[in-house]
């Protein structure tokens, strides 16, 4: 099982940036590879068990369910039913911690899952820099731009 780890610190509070991030078929709003999102079956976006269909901006489909949700822990989980990356058993956790000094939070993205073992090195990268750090990147310009 593979293993990817991307962390940073945000210029917002965990309340401002959960606020954002929360809503399961926010993407397209904070997440700039993102191109649409709809919640299936018409189910609220905060129930655990609901599915995002969503389109990449390169035109790639997913699918993922919401695992878990914790507005207490700022914590979302998910798990990817449906993609082109060649991944199984994906299951990913995004995580936000407050930071007191200054007003920040500490944001956390880690993933797990199967693939080919010729594809670990790429996806691994993919995944860490190219969904994760591209989200903590787009959310830092955005709470930078509010200041």
């Amino acid at each position: 099982m593979i293993q990817v780890y991307t962390s940073s610190v945000i210029d917002a509070t965990a309340d401002d940036v959960w606020a954002r991030i929360r809503d399961f078929n926010a993407l397209p709003i904070w997440h700039p590879s993102i191109a649409d999102s709809r919640i299936e079956n018409n189910q609220p976006s905060d129930r655990v068990g609901c599915v995002r269909y969503f389109h990449l901006r390169d035109g790639g489909v997913i699918r993922e369910r919401l695992l878990a949700l914790s507005d207490y822990d700022f914590t979302c989980s998910y798990s990817i039913l449906e993609s082109p990356m060649g991944v199984e058993n994906y299951v990913a956790t995004l995580k936000l911690t407050p930071v007191t000094d200054g007003g920040r939070c500490f944001a956390e993205w880690s993933a797990e899952f199967d693939c080919a073992t010729s594809r670990e090195t790429e996806l691994s990268q993919m995944i860490g820099q190219g969904v994760f750090q591209v989200g903590f990147d787009a959310l830092k310009r955005y709470f930078s731009s509010r200041r």
